[in-house]
């Protein structure tokens, strides 16, 4: 399915976060869904069919570009066939859909500089972004971020639902987690199994998922596979700050 959106954005002649201004998606969900990692729920291929014209199996299902060449080759088939003058006929009508077809794109276009022009003006908010979490070999204590940083207000959680920021440094949680991604985190001593989570060891703080073996011993995994898994020992000391309850990235 991610191929299929991203075939039908290109053919728009548009980028993904043209698209998602357009539809008012958020840029980070849909680029999920062109990059497969996520799966838009039904309402949302519904939006996405009605926009780019098509069935919604066309975005659901495999596509096979042998179904456009052979109506091609019927439409050729029957024009082959035509005297000079139907053949003329065929060529005008065909002109005008390609007009009309150019002029639609050509809408679409102004639409999304305006639906740009709208989103470049967003009202943004800083936030303070309290330290670093480590995606790779882990980040010290004290090299703590500790900066001011202007967020899309938006795309943020309400004050409410998180309790501190991070900013991630490393590649171990890729491709959900990415490096200068921000993490919204809830503070609490413990998190549930199989959940994403900032844990300190041995006073390096890290961004991992906290899983057990088939032993039942906890350890911290790394979603990008090029990277070790962290495994946790009864000599280690080891706290868990806090669990990830969203991630934000710009661009």
């Amino acid at each position: 399915m991610a191929n299929n959106i991203k075939r039908h954005i290109d053919k728009l002649g548009m980028t993904v976060k043209d698209f998602a201004i357009t539809l008012d998606f958020k840029y980070t969900t849909v680029l999920d869904w062109v990059n497969a990692k996520t799966y838009p729920r039904i309402d949302k291929i519904e939006i996405m069919a009605n926009y780019f014209g098509v069935e919604k199996s066309d975005l659901v299902e495999l596509y096979t570009p042998q179904a456009h060449s052979e109506l091609v080759t019927a439409i050729t088939d029957k024009v082959v066939q035509l005297d000079p003058p139907r053949q003329e006929s065929v060529l005008d009508y065909a002109s005008d859909q390609l007009e009309a077809q150019q002029q639609e794109k050509a809408s679409k276009v102004t639409s999304i500089e305006e639906k740009r022009a709208e989103y470049d003006s967003r009202k943004r908010i800083v936030k303070n972004v309290d330290g670093t979490v480590s995606a790779g070999s882990g980040a010290w204590q004290e090299y703590d971020h500790d900066n001011d940083v202007s967020f899309y207000q938006d795309d943020i959680l309400d004050d409410d639902d998180y309790d501190t920021i991070a900013v991630v440094v490393g590649h171990s949680m890729q491709p959900k987690i990415k490096h200068g991604d921000f993490l919204f985190i809830k503070l609490t001593p413990q998190v549930d199994m199989n959940t994403i989570g900032i844990f300190q060891v041995n006073g390096e703080n890290y961004v991992k998922k906290l899983r057990q073996d088939q032993n039942g011993t906890p350890y911290l995994e790394s979603l990008n596979k090029e990277y070790n898994d962290i495994p946790l020992t009864p000599d280690d000391n080891i706290r868990t700050i806090g669990e990830v309850v969203d991630i934000y990235r710009e661009g």
